[in-house]
C-alpha cells in the first residue's frame, strides 16, 4: 500500500503525463487525428493549433508579471531593518 503523498503523486504525475500527450497530439496531429472524429465545422486547425501555443504563453506571462508584482508588493510594504548599531547597542545594554 502506498502512502497519501505517493498517492496524490502518481495521481499529479498521471494527469500531467495525459496533458502532454493530449497536448502534442492536438498540436502536431489535429488534421490527422482528431478532426476525422471530431466535426467541430468551420474550425481550422490553424486556429486550435494558435490557441494551444498562445494560452500557454499568455498563462506563462501573466504568472511571471504577477510574481513581479507580488515581489513588488512585498519590497514596497515591508518596514526597513532597524540599523546594525540599534541592535547593538540593545544586545550590549540586557
Amino acid at each position: 500500500m502506498v502512502s497519501k503523498d505517493q498517492a496524490i503523486g502518481w495521481v499529479i504525475f498521471l494527469v500531467c503525463a495525459v496533458v502532454i500527450i493530449g497536448y502534442v497530439v492536438t498540436l502536431f496531429g489535429y488534421t490527422e487525428i482528431i478532426q476525422p472524429y471530431l466535426d467541430l465545422g468551420d474550425v481550422v486547425a490553424k486556429d486550435i493549433q494558435f490557441w494551444l501555443v498562445a494560452a500557454p504563453v499568455l498563462i506563462a506571462f501573466v504568472a511571471v508579471l504577477a510574481i513581479g508584482a507580488w515581489i513588488g508588493w512585498t519590497m514596497g510594504t515591508t518596514p526597513p531593518p532597524r540599523p546594525i548599531e540599534e541592535i547593538e547597542s540593545e544586545s550590549t545594554t540586557k
